[in-house]
């Protein structure tokens, strides 16, 4: 029977949840960076795809609840919406990626990252509107412009950054090689 979890997976998921206190720290330092950067979605997905989705999820839940509990970023007004599309975030792309086999490696990590964006923001709009009763998402534009247009600058560095962590980590061999080669066998 595979374990299911591995010390060195649980490790890493740490790590990641620790980045979700120490980035936003940084970002934050430059005033309005953090809603710009969101620099805590760079470990949840990282998290994910590195160890896949128990572990994303668990990032995604844990990271801004501690980060919120220690250095008050996110705001408790925020807290739970970010966890949700935090968590959406660590589940889908790491869903994805155990499921998504296209035989390249970049493939598969924007087949799991550009849904789980869409996916996690859907589901932070719906849930600041209908759930946390959100007074900031008044309508559909608002919510556009919170969600999509305010951080684009975040996502399109997300998505050049963490497909070249996932697979500088696995060239340096400290997560497993997606395709191996058979001479790395």
């Amino acid at each position: 029977m595979k374990q299911m979890f591995s010390i060195k997976n649980l490790v890493f998921c740490a790590l990641c949840v620790a980045l979700c206190t120490v980035l936003p720290m940084a970002f934050h330092a430059i005033p309005n960076a953090g809603s710009v950067f969101c620099p805590m979605h760079i470990p949840v997905f990282l998290c994910a795809l590195a160890c896949g989705w128990p572990y994303g999820l668990v990032c995604g839940l844990i990271g801004p609840l501690i980060s919120s509990l220690t250095t008050g970023m996110p705001p408790a007004a925020i807290l739970p919406v970010m966890t949700v599309e935090l968590s959406v975030y660590g589940l889908v792309s790491g869903l994805l990626m155990r499921f998504v086999h296209t035989k390249y490696t970049y493939a598969d990590i924007y087949i799991s990252m550009v849904p789980a964006i869409l996916i996690g923001r859907i589901f932070a709009g719906l849930s600041a509107a209908f759930i946390f009763g959100s007074k900031s998402i008044t309508s559909i534009g608002a919510w556009v412009t919170s969600y999509f247009v305010t951080n684009l600058p975040g996502t399109v560095i997300q998505l050049v950054l963490i497909p070249l962590l996932v697979i500088a980590l696995m060239k340096m061999r400290l997560i497993p090689q997606r395709y191996p080669r058979k001479s790395d066998k």
